[in-house]
């Protein structure tokens, strides 16, 4: 029985009188837009009154969803940003996938088929990341109507002479692209969801990463061009409508999502419409003899757990055994945020690394509790000993870090500074200027000037490159080989799962030790800051 239009709310009990036993069970009321529960599985005619005619469907089996409770796959983003370089895929344990959906035509674009949330994707049609210069504002309008229009020729030739104007904008440059593949016919599309509301700047290192694989794919002529839809993940709406948009329109997979429980719930949906979903944060490349590299795609299961775990056993390794070196008989104040399940475990981590490298841990302090304040947490940390100051904090949390190293200068002697990955932000520089300065932290992959990748993304978005471009580069060549050579959402997810090869064009790898960066005077730095990053070594 086909569902009838519109939503449709389920708690987790059916009211036609049947049993669904791979049904996930009773659960809060949830609103439902596509013919199956996502948070139990039950079937729309589950939540309908008995009646003599409703048997069908009564012998359907239903998938059972599997708890994403790693939450490790999507950078990009709220939460993006924080694992080396694996991509995790949400799969359906080999089952078959269920049909969430209608058909919907490949030509299409992909805000015309929601009236939710229309407003947060675009494939060209219209510009989600705002644009401060008039001049631009204007020209970007026009080039989103012509696309809107389906005038690709004017669409191509306003979004170029945009690209020109500025080069290192990436949404102008990722329409062009679509405007290009549309012009061809009959392009494959990925969505790649990036929190443009609440940071921009992370949105665009990832998005520069996506756009670059993109025009090096479309450029080598393949059987079909790789067109890219935005998805701007902070729509009100949450990012399960989002995901719920997504299934039921063309695109073929995903790359996004963060690390928060919102984001787990979204990778819930798509696994159980048999869709892959990358982190353009959290790829696997191994090197192999012939100079290609294998990326591996492992499942939110236990053994996504154990590359989670391994990742942050390195990282506190590596802070643990810095801040040994850096400051002699180290004792740490330890900052991390309760709210976040990274900065959380990565807090644990520590705890247990420090002591290893002769470092003692003499504070625990949540930033994320109701009475914190950054200069009684300094005060207190200091009272306690402390002559390190370690930031396990979340990307969310970037401003209490500005705060606590403002208050760490403002109250002589200072003592040292040392962060997660997350902290490594544009706004850390920005607002922290010199109060910044010398702050150690350990990133997935840093800037190498000797590296052929970043030559050649740096002569592309004129200028220095984050760790989150070179990893959503990775994430996207991976998602486009298997989209190519799958020509199906099924076929995608089942070369993924399996492993492809690709052509290894960056610094990625699995970290024993994960470099470290610090921040320092330089003409590198964001727009706006006198500070950069600088690779360390010899600690």
């Amino acid at each position: 029985m086909a569902p009838s239009p519109g939503s449709w709310k389920c708690d987790g009990v059916p009211k036609n009188g049947k049993t669904y036993p791979n049904a996930g069970g009773a659960h809060p009321p949830y609103e439902n837009f596509g013919p199956d529960c996502v948070v139990c599985g039950l079937p729309r005619e589950a939540m309908e009154p008995a009646s003599g005619n409703s048997s069908a469907g009564a012998g359907k089996s239903k998938l059972p969803l599997v708890a994403a409770a790693l939450g490790v796959v999507l950078l990009l983003a709220g939460g993006i940003g924080f694992l080396g370089y694996r991509i995790f895929i949400a799969n359906s344990n080999g089952t078959t996938p269920l049909p969430i959906g209608g058909t919907t035509s490949s030509n299409q674009l992909v805000s015309k088929t929601t009236s939710r949330n229309t407003a947060y994707m675009s494939q060209g049609e219209r510009i989600l990341i705002s644009e401060p210069n008039p001049q631009r504002a204007a020209l970007k309008q026009e080039a989103a109507l012509a696309f809107d229009q389906g005038d690709w020729a004017q669409a191509i030739a306003k979004y170029q002479e945009l690209v020109t104007l500025d080069p290192n904008d990436p949404e102008a440059r990722i329409y062009l692209n679509n405007a290009r593949a549309r012009q061809a016919g009959n392009p494959m599309t990925m969505a790649t969801i990036v929190p443009i509301g609440t940071s921009p700047d992370t949105a665009k290192e990832i998005l520069r990463g996506v756009a670059q694989y993109q025009e090096r794919f479309n450029a080598s002529g393949p059987s079909r061009a790789l067109e890219v839809a935005i998805v701007n993940e902070n729509s009100p709406n949450g990012v399960t409508s989002l995901a719920e948009d997504l299934i039921n329109s063309s695109i073929q997979g995903v790359l996004g999502h963060g690390t928060d429980a919102n984001s787990r719930a979204a990778l819930q949906v798509y696994e159980q419409a048999g869709i892959a979903a990358l982190s353009p944060l959290t790829t696997n490349v191994t090197p192999q003899d012939n100079g290609r590299v294998q990326v591996q795609i492992l499942s939110l299961n236990e053994k996504g757990q154990q590359l989670l775990n391994t990742y942050l056993d390195n990282a506190a390794n590596t802070l643990a055994q810095a801040a040994a070196k850096k400051v002699p008989n180290a004792k740490v104040a330890l900052l991390y945020n309760s709210d976040s399940p990274y900065s959380d475990e990565l807090k644990t981590k520590l705890v247990t690394a420090l002591p290893r490298f002769g470092a003692q841990v003499v504070q625990q302090i949540d930033v994320a509790a109701a009475d914190f304040n950054a200069n009684t947490a300094i005060t207190a940390a200091r009272q306690a000993g402390a002559n390190v100051v370690m930031l396990a904090m979340s990307r969310a949390r970037v401003n209490d870090a500005v705060a606590l190293a403002i208050a760490n200068q403002s109250h002589p002697p200072s003592v040292q500074l040392f962060g997660s990955d997350q902290l490594y932000s544009p706004d850390l520089l920005i607002k922290g200027d010199n109060a910044i300065n010398g702050m150690i932290l350990a990133v997935p992959w840093r800037t190498n000037p000797n590296d052929p990748f970043a030559q050649q993304a740096a002569q592309a978005w004129r200028g220095q490159i984050s760790w989150r471009t070179t990893t959503a580069y990775d994430a996207t060549q991976a998602l486009a080989q298997a989209m190519l050579q799958g020509g199906d959402r099924a076929s995608t997810q089942q070369l993924l799962r399996q492993g492809v090869q690709i052509q290894g064009q960056t610094a990625s790898g699995t970290f024993d030790r994960v470099p470290l960066v610090q921040a320092a005077p330089g003409p590198n730095g964001p727009k706006g800051s006198n500070y950069q990053f600088n690779p360390l070594s010899g600690i």
